[in-house]
C-alpha cells in the first residue's frame, strides 16, 4: 500500500520476535506498544498498526477487542456472528452507525516518531455480503456506498479504507522527512 518507492517487510522474516501483547485501552496505545517493542529489536524504521471496528449502539464495541470479540481463539466468522447477534437484540430503530479506525505508529530504536490515524464511517449491514477482504468486511457498508468492503476490489477498498487513509498519511510523511535508517 505504500507504493513502489518503499521497501517493506513484515515480521515473518523475524521469527525470533515474539508477538507483542495488546494490553492498551486504545488503538494508539496498542500500536505504540508494538512499535516500541519491535523497534528495540530491529534496526531501521518500524511501522506498527492497530485497528478495529467501533459500533455506536454497542458503546464503541468491539473496539480494541475487534480481533478477539467472540473470545481469544475465535476467528472472523465467530466475531461477525457475535456482532450481528448483539445488534439483532436491539430495537430495529437503533442506529447501526459504525466506523473502522486504524492507527499506525512509526518508530525507530524504541522512540516514537509519528502517529497516523485513518477513520472510515459507515454502518453495519443486517447480513453478510461479499467474499473479499477479512474480519468485519462482509458486514461493513461504508457511507456513500451500497456495497460492503467485502464486495469491493482491493484497490477500491484501499482507496477509501481506514488503513488506506492512515497509510497515505504515512507515505506523505516519509516522502517529506529526512529520517535515517
Amino acid at each position: 500500500m505504500l507504493g513502489p518507492d518503499f521497501s517493506v517487510s513484515d515480521l515473518s522474516r523475524h521469527p525470533e520476535i515474539s508477538e507483542v501483547e495488546e494490553t492498551g485501552n486504545s488503538f494508539e496505545e496498542n500500536a505504540r506498544l508494538k512499535a516500541s517493542a519491535v523497534s528495540e529489536k530491529i534496526p531501521g524504521l518500524i511501522v506498527a498498526d492497530d485497528s478495529g471496528l467501533e459500533v455506536d449502539s454497542l458503546g464503541g464495541k468491539p473496539g480494541v477487542r475487534s480481533a478477539r470479540y467472540a473470545g481469544e481463539a475465535a476467528g472472523d466468522v465467530a466475531n461477525r456472528a457475535k456482532l450481528l447477534q448483539a445488534l439483532a437484540a436491539l430495537p430495529l430503530s437503533v442506529s447501526r452507525q459504525a466506523r473502522f479506525r486504524c492507527v499506525l505508529v512509526l518508530a525507530m530504536a524504541g522512540k516514537m516518531i509519528a502517529t497516523f490515524e485513518g477513520v472510515v464511517e459507515g454502518r453495519i449491514a443486517r447480513q453478510e455480503e461479499g467474499s473479499a477482504g477479512f474480519g468485519y468486511d462482509p458486514i461493513f457498508l461504508p457511507n456513500e456506498l451500497s456495497r460492503t468492503f467485502a464486495q469491493l476490489s482491493a484497490e477500491q477498498k484501499n482507496s477509501i479504507s481506514h488503513r488506506g487513509i492512515a497509510v497515505a498519511q504515512l507515505r506523505a510523511f516519509l516522502e517529506t522527512c529526512q529520517l535515517g535508517g
